[in-house]
C-alpha cells in the first residue's frame, strides 16, 4: 500500500505540473496571442531581434515548443524565413531556460497568493483579459505547488532498495541517462516540465549531478524531437526549422556530454547546492548554443534545404480523400450531425492546403502547383454538393430544433467554404498570373504587408478549426475578435499603400491593383472563417443581432 501511495502522489503531482504549464499557457495565447504573433512578426529586422522575440515569447508562453510551432507556421506560409525563425527558436530555447531559473526558486510562499488573486480575476470578472490572468496566475500557483508536491513526494525514494541502484546506474552510463532525459521529455512534451522534476530530484539529494546533468541534455534534446514531431506533416520549410534546431541542440548536447564522460566541467562554480547546479548548467547550455550556433544559421539553413528538398506534386489521391459522410447513419440525427462535422472539417483542411502557398505562387510563377489547387477546388465543390444532399436527406428524419438549427448551420459553413474556393481560384490566382504574365514586382513593404495579413488569416483558420470541433465559446469569442483586427491591418495597409502611391513608389503604382484586390479577398476569407463563430455565439445568446445603432 505504501508503494501505491507514493506512486499515487508521484503521478499526481507530475499531473499537475503538466496540467499547470498548459494553462499558463493556455491563458496567454487567449490574453495575447496576436500580439505574441505581431512580436514574430515585427522581429525581422535583425537576428538580434529575431533572438530577443524568441526568449520572450518563450517566457510568456513558458514553452519553447508553443514558440517553434507559431514561427514554424509563419515560416510556412513565407511570411519568416528559414533563418529568421531558427534564431528565434533558439531564443525561445533560452527563454525556457530562464522559466526554469524562476520557477526553481523557493516561492511556497507565493502559492496562496496566486491562486487567491487569479482565482478572484477568473471568477469575479466578465473581462475576457482579466480572466486570462487570473488563469495564467492560477497556473503559475499550480506548476509552484506541483513542485512542493514532488518534493513530498520523492522523500521515499531515498530509503528505497532499489532508487540507488538506479541513480547509481545513470550515473556511470551518461548515454542511457541521455536517452532517458530525451524520453521523458518527449513524453512530458515539455522541457520545463522534465527539467523541474530533474531539479526537485537533486534538490532532495536523490539525483545526483552525475546522473541529472545528462538528463538535463537530453531533455534539451527531446524538446526539440517535440517540435520535430508536430510539424511532420507542416510544409517542407516548417520542418526544416525545426530539424535545423534538432542538428543544433543534438551536436551541443554530444559534446557536453563527451565533456561530462572526461570530467572537464567544473560543477563547483554552477551553484551551491546540486538543484541550483543543474538549472544553472541548463541556462549557460542555452546561452551557449545562442552564442556559438547563431553565426552558422545560415550554413545550416542550406544544408536541411537539402536534407529536406521541397515535395514533388501530390498525388491524385491526395486531392479527393474518401468522403466522411456516412449514409448508414442517416437514421441517427446525433451521429448523422457528427459525420457532416467530419466532412466540413476535412473540406476546411483541403480549402487550408489552397489557401496556404499562395504567397508563395504570387512570389514564383508555378504552373502546376496551380493546376493542383484548381484540382482541389473541383474537390471542395463536390463536397460542397455532398454535404448539402446528405443534410437534405437528414432533414426528412424526424429532428429537435436544435438538431434542425445545426443543419442549416453546416449547410451554411459549406457555403461559406465552397465560396472560399472559389476565391482563391477565380479572384487570388488570377491576380498572381496577372502579376508574372506582366512581370510585375511588390514593393518590399507591400509584400510585407501581404505576407502579415496571409499569416495572420492562416492562424485564423486554424482557429476556425478548433471553433467547429470543439464549439468552445471562449475561442469563438476570440474568433470573432479577430475580425476587427483584422479590419484595422486592412485599413493600415490601404493607408500605407495609398502614403507609397502619393510617393511615387513605381512598384507601388504598377501592382496596386493586384495589392488591393489581392487585400480584399484575403479580408472575405477570413471573414467567411470567422462565421465558424457566429453559432456557437448564438447559441449562448452573446451574439448581438445587429452593428447598427438603435438610437433616434
Amino acid at each position: 500500500m505504501q508503494i501505491l501511495a507514493f506512486l499515487l502522489q508521484l503521478i499526481s503531482a507530475i499531473i499537475l505540473l503538466l496540467y499547470s504549464t498548459r494553462m499558463v499557457r493556455t491563458g496567454v495565447e487567449r490574453a495575447a496571442g496576436p500580439s505574441i504573433r505581431d512580436l514574430f512578426q515585427s522581429s525581422r529586422r535583425s537576428v538580434i531581434l529575431n533572438v530577443l522575440a524568441g526568449i520572450f515569447g518563450a517566457v510568456l508562453l513558458q514553452s519553447a515548443t508553443a514558440v517553434t510551432l507559431l514561427v514554424s507556421s509563419f515560416a510556412a506560409t513565407g511570411a519568416m524565413g528559414v533563418t529568421g525563425s531558427l534564431a528565434v527558436v533558439l531564443g525561445a530555447d533560452l527563454g525556457t531556460a530562464l522559466v526554469v531559473q524562476f520557477l526553481s526558486l523557493n516561492l511556497t510562499w507565493l502559492i496562496p497568493v496566486l491562486i487567491s488573486v487569479g482565482g478572484l480575476l477568473f471568477l469575479k470578472f466578465d473581462s475576457r483579459l482579466y480572466k486570462q490572468i487570473g488563469r495564467i496566475l492560477i497556473g503559475i500557483g499550480f506548476i509552484l505547488l506541483s513542485l512542493k508536491m514532488l518534493g513530498e513526494a520523492s522523500g521515499p525514494m531515498r530509503e528505497s532498495r532499489y532508487f540507488p541502484i538506479i541513480v547509481q546506474y545513470l550515473s556511470e552510463d551518461l548515454i542511457t541517462s541521455f536517452i532517458g532525459g530525451a524520453l521523458i521529455t518527449f513524453v512530458f512534451h515539455s522541457s520545463v516540465a522534465a527539467i523541474l522534476l530533474f531539479a526537485v530530484f537533486s534538490a532532495q539529494d536523490i539525483l545526483p549531478l552525475s546522473a541529472a546533468l545528462p538528463l538535463v541534455l537530453g531533455a534539451n534534446v527531446g524538446g526539440s524531437l517535440v517540435a520535430v514531431s508536430l510539424t511532420r506533416n507542416m510544409h517542407v520549410r516548417a520542418r526544416r526549422i525545426t530539424i535545423a534546431n534538432l542538428i543544433f541542440r543534438t551536436t551541443g548536447a554530444l559534446i557536453l556530454l563527451a565533456a561530462l564522460a572526461f570530467s572537464l566541467l567544473p560543477y563547483e562554480i554552477l551553484g551551491s547546492n546540486p538543484a541550483r547546479q543543474l538549472v544553472n548548467f541548463h541556462l549557460l547550455f542555452n546561452i551557449g548554443l545562442v552564442v556559438v550556433c547563431l553565426p552558422f544559421v545560415v550554413p545550416l539553413a542550406r544544408l536541411v534545404k537539402r536534407i529536406v528538398p521541397e515535395p514533388t506534386a501530390p498525388a491524385p489521391e491526395a486531392i479527393r480523400p474518401t468522403s466522411a459522410l456516412d449514409y448508414g447513419v442517416l437514421d441517427n440525427a446525433g451521429l448523422a450531425l457528427a459525420s457532416a462535422t467530419r466532412e466540413l472539417l476535412r473540406m476546411s483542411e483541403q480549402v487550408e492546403a489552397m489557401f496556404a502557398p499562395l504567397m508563395d505562387i504570387f512570389d514564383r510563377s508555378a504552373p502546376e502547383q496551380i493546376r493542383n489547387i484548381r484540382e482541389m477546388d473541383e474537390a471542395i465543390n463536390t463536397s460542397h454538393t455532398e454535404i448539402k444532399l446528405y443534410l437534405a436527406k437528414l432533414i426528412q428524419q424526424e429532428l429537435t430544433p436544435e438538431q434542425s438549427q445545426r443543419t442549416m448551420e453546416l449547410t451554411n459553413l459549406a457555403i461559406s467554404l465552397e465560396r472560399v474556393g472559389d476565391i482563391i481560384c477565380k479572384d487570388l490566382l488570377r491576380l498572381t498570373e496577372v502579376k508574372h504574365r506582366e512581370g510585375l514586382q511588390f514593393s518590399d513593404k507591400g509584400r510585407k504587408e501581404l505576407l502579415n495579413l496571409h499569416a495572420r488569416v492562416m492562424d485564423n483558420i486554424q482557429l476556425a478549426l478548433n471553433v467547429l470541433i470543439s464549439e468552445d465559446l471562449e475561442s469563438a469569442r476570440q474568433l470573432v475578435d479577430e475580425k476587427e483586427k483584422m479590419r484595422r491591418l486592412e485599413q493600415r495597409s490601404y493607408d500605407r499603400h495609398m502614403k507609397r502611391l502619393g510617393e511615387g513608389n513605381k512598384l507601388s503604382i504598377a501592382t496596386s491593383d493586384i495589392h488591393l484586390e489581392t487585400i480584399q479577398g484575403i479580408k472575405e476569407i477570413n471573414s467567411r472563417f470567422i462565421s465558424f463563430a457566429y453559432p456557437i455565439l448564438a447559441r449562448y445568446g452573446v451574439l448581438l443581432s445587429s452593428r447598427v445603432s438603435q438610437g433616434k
